[in-house]
């Protein structure tokens, strides 16, 4: 039997995997990873660097990073969690490309955001 919920994520430090991993087990969810075809590096992820590629790509409000890979069977989930670091109080771009890549319409959509100071060990005793 096909699982109907979907949790899909991006996630570069590891914070958002986990949580995204904890869900998925509580819901009986499948789990896909969003991610980008170039990988983030550690100095991509400086926003204090304004010459930075996540400050470059959050300047540009029409910036949609490449995605590696497709959800398999994306109509055969009725509800789908979305997770996401929070960069600059809102989503990486990653997430509109994302978003802009399937059809949403009669979906259940549930977002989860991490940011540098989530500590998902002390969620998995909180849930």
């Amino acid at each position: 039997m096909s699982k109907t919920t979907l949790v899909a994520y991006f996630s570069v430090t590891g914070n958002t995997a986990k949580l995204a991993t904890l869900l998925a087990g509580l819901v009986n969810a499948d789990v896909f990873e969003i991610k980008p075809t170039k990988q983030y590096q550690k100095e991509d992820l400086n926003w204090q660097d304004k010459g930075s590629r996540t400050s470059k790509e959050h300047d540009d409000p029409n910036y949609r990073p490449e995605i590696s890979g497709k959800v398999s069977n994306f109509d055969q989930y009725t509800k789908i969690f979305i997770g996401f670091p929070i960069w600059w109080y809102t989503a990486p771009r990653i997430i509109e490309t994302f978003l802009n890549s399937y059809d949403f319409s009669n979906k259940t959509v549930i977002t989860f955001a991490t940011s540098c100071g989530t500590e998902i060990e002390k969620a998995d005793s909180d849930l």
